[in-house]
């Protein structure tokens, strides 16, 4: 080696040492002056052809690299749950999801979600940097971990149009060897492009790091006392971005916490009635990683199994004294539960007049079976929190303000979820149907766990066979709904349990119908908006047309020959009274809609009106089903008899505004008594305390506790 080449690699050492400096500054002050003294790596290596002299990069250069990086992380993840997502429902969309990036630059009501996904990705970045200690390392792995994630949300998108949730890690876990079954049509064209893109990226990563004379090296203590401050430094900067994952992940879906308050500053907008829509809106990590740990109630003080043995022993007593006077069994019959979207009646709307009745006949059935005025937890939106406590008999009051969702926050990760159709047995015996989207609220999944052999709904697996619509309208009508429905019951002469959730009513309220003769006025002195009353005057034609199915799928019921009780009721009021919801005064007749229980020819018990009945919340239906039918109950049943006889509906707090995701309302649970009239918890007498007390110990064993229920006779039936 000639003293020219002695002379260069002096030159370049000296130039890597100020280099490295600037670089450990940047990322480990502590080890950055013992790193500086280093050696390039390869001192005398040549540089690739067509490739310039490799020179150590500079700490600034990894910081651009790496929010570089970041940010192709957080796009591939987008990509992943935004292309070709646009086919199923038209909220989700590629524009939809490239837009949590444009909003940031929107000058009236700017959001940083974008920000917050690059936080996330970016604390899991610089953990993987100090865990490999070489930055054209961990960046593959990163882009990699990406890249399989993408592709992942890809294909379950395309077969059950969800999002990947926390829960299908537990899948993974049961059925791994299953994988391959689970791929769409064209799978291999998508892996192929997801290879041909990771090796781009190798391609760029290589080449950066053949010009890279420190070869990605974040950390190079020359000496003992360097490497241990160096080893001491990495640690740190895996600990702590760690930590905060970790903390994230585990207090993101709690009401007040830090990490809640962060991610609402940064604008996420938690949309839980649909898992793509909300990946794409808010990002795939941020979505998900609300899920993880969704905080669903406070553990009761005295919850205990001994505790729980008390509690099953003193309902056991109750459910004996109550079936010493009932002759029948609930599930010798037939039971239908009819969820009818946004019905209610618009002459109870304060400040409305109508010209005429949009409900005769559902009045005239209410007159003559046991109904009444049902409280909703939702005003506009939340149906599925009514589906959900009808199907369990729980309250949404019980439940922490942070859970806003069941379907989508509890329930999939539940190792034990009882729902009322799993008294009449097999699966086969439990059909629901729903004219929608299978996948919304995660219903698909969430039906079969619940154990129902078939969920028919537009999307499959289960096709629903009668799709028609009216006029303009885009959704199935109620009519068709009930044909289906009607189907399935004349099919076998099993008795069943039915969930039947109609699209019908669902907004927008845009002039559907043809010839509609209906008007509304504002009796304020204020005149309703034009698109106000364009809603409702749609709305009133579209429960009209309800009203005239609902009477004839019922009077086809009386037809067949076999005991079938229908459990009719509307979920919510359509969010379209924007008048009325200006005063909080209405809060409360915003937030009722009407109920019946009626049972056909066949049924013992056709005609029978119950005492209590005039106001109830759906977590009640089932008991007083069981009353009307003269059925016996089990402990369970017989607590929610007891509940109703003192407590008449329960919901948590309400507002009146359009069902929001981020939390349940701030306030005080709302109990109303026979009359309608809110009570105070406070106010109630020891027996309702002690009633109240063992739901919510009830409640959390069946939803965060140990189960110590399950195995007792609790849920059975006599």
């Amino acid at each position: 080696m000639n003293q020219e080449s002695h002379a260069k690699i002096g030159h370049d050492a000296a130039q890597t040492a100020s280099d490295g400096t600037a670089s450990n500054a940047s990322g480990a002050s502590g080890a950055s002056t013992a790193s500086a003294s280093a050696a390039p790596d390869r001192p005398g290596r040549r540089p690739h052809p067509g490739l310039p002299e490799p020179r150590p990069f500079p700490g600034w250069l990894y910081a651009v690299l790496f929010l570089v990086f970041d940010v192709a992380a957080v796009a591939i993840l987008e990509v992943g749950v935004s292309l070709g997502a646009s086919s199923r429902v038209t909220l989700s969309s590629p524009e939809v999801g490239w837009d949590f990036v444009g909003k940031m630059f929107n000058a009236r009501e700017p959001n940083f979600v974008f920000l917050l996904n690059i936080l996330l990705v970016g604390v899991l970045y610089l953990a993987l940097l100090m865990i490999f200690n070489r930055f054209w390392i961990a960046t593959p792995v990163l882009v990699a971990a990406a890249i399989v994630v993408a592709v992942i949300e890809h294909f379950k998108i395309s077969i059950r149009y969800e999002a990947v949730l926390p829960s299908d890690l537990n899948f993974l876990k049961a059925d791994a060897g299953n994988l391959m079954g689970f791929m769409p049509a064209g799978a291999h064209w998508v892996i192929l492009a997801a290879v041909a893109v990771f090796a781009v990226f190798v391609a760029v990563f290589v080449a950066l790091n053949h010009i890279d004379a420190r070869h990605g090296r974040l950390f190079r203590g020359s000496d003992r006392q360097a490497r241990s401050v160096d080893a001491v430094a990495r640690l740190l900067l895996v600990l702590v971005p760690g930590l905060f994952f970790g903390l994230y992940a585990m207090q993101v879906s709690t009401v007040g916490s830090w990490a809640k308050n962060l991610a609402t500053v940064m604008g996420d907008k938690p949309s839980m009635w649909d898992s793509v829509y909300d990946a794409q809106r808010n990002g795939p990590l941020v979505a998900f990683m609300r899920q993880v740990n969704p905080k669903v109630m406070d553990k009761p003080s005295e919850y205990s199994e001994e505790t729980m043995q008390q509690v099953a022993q003193r309902y056991r007593k109750a459910a004996a004294k109550i079936n010493a006077t009932r002759s029948n069994n609930l599930t010798d019959s037939t039971v239908i539960y009819v969820l009818s979207e946004s019905f209610s009646d618009t002459s109870r709307v304060p400040g409305l007049k109508v010209n005429k009745d949009s409900m005769p006949n559902i009045r005239s059935i209410k007159e003559n079976t046991t109904s009444g005025l049902m409280l909703s937890s939702g005003y506009g939106g939340g149906t599925a929190n009514l589906e959900y406590m009808g199907l369990t008999g729980l309250s949404m009051a019980n439940f922490d303000s942070s859970l806003t969702s069941p379907y989508q926050q509890l329930v999939p990760g539940e190792h034990w979820t009882p729902t009322i159709n799993q008294m009449w047995g097999a699966p086969k015996n439990s059909i629901g149907l729903h004219p929608y989207e299978s996948s919304m609220y995660s219903r698909a999944t969430n039906y079969k766990k619940f154990g129902f052999s078939h969920f028919y709904t537009l999307t499959g697996p289960d096709v629903i066979s009668h799709q028609d619509k009216i006029d303009e309208s885009p959704y199935v009508s109620d009519a068709a709904t009930y044909q289906s429905t009607l189907e399935e019951v004349r099919k076998t002469k099993t008795n069943q349990f039915l969930q039947v959730i109609t699209m019908q009513n669902h907004m927008p309220y845009h002039e559907w119908y043809k010839d509609n003769d209906f008007t509304a006025e504002s009796t304020t002195g204020t005149p309703l908006g034009k698109d106000e009353q364009e809603s409702i005057e749609t709305y009133q034609k579209g429960q009209a047309i309800t009203d005239e199915a609902t009477a004839d799928f019922l009077d086809q019921l009386d037809a067949i020959d076999k005991p079938v009780t229908v459990v009719f009721y509307g979920d919510h009021l359509p969010g379209i009274y924007s008048s009325a919801s200006e005063d909080d005064d209405n809060s409360l007749a915003l937030h009722l809609t009407d109920y019946f229980i009626w049972s056909n020819k066949a049924s013992s018990t056709q005609g029978v009106k119950i005492d209590n009945a005039d106001y109830s919340s759906p977590n009640f239906f089932v008991a007083q089903a069981a009353e009307h039918m003269d059925a016996k109950v089990s402990p369970y049943l017989a607590f929610l008899t007891l509940m109703h006889q003192h407590v008449s509906a329960m919901e948590p707090p309400v507002v009146n505004k359009i069902q929001g995701w981020d939390r349940i309302p701030e306030g005080q649970a709302i109990y109303l008594d026979n009359a309608g009239k809110p009570m105070a918890a406070s106010d109630f007498d020891e027996e309702t305390k002690q009633l109240l007390e063992d739901y919510k110990l009830i409640q959390y064993d069946i939803t965060d506790g140990h189960n110590y229920l399950k195995d007792t006779d609790f849920l059975t039936l006599p």
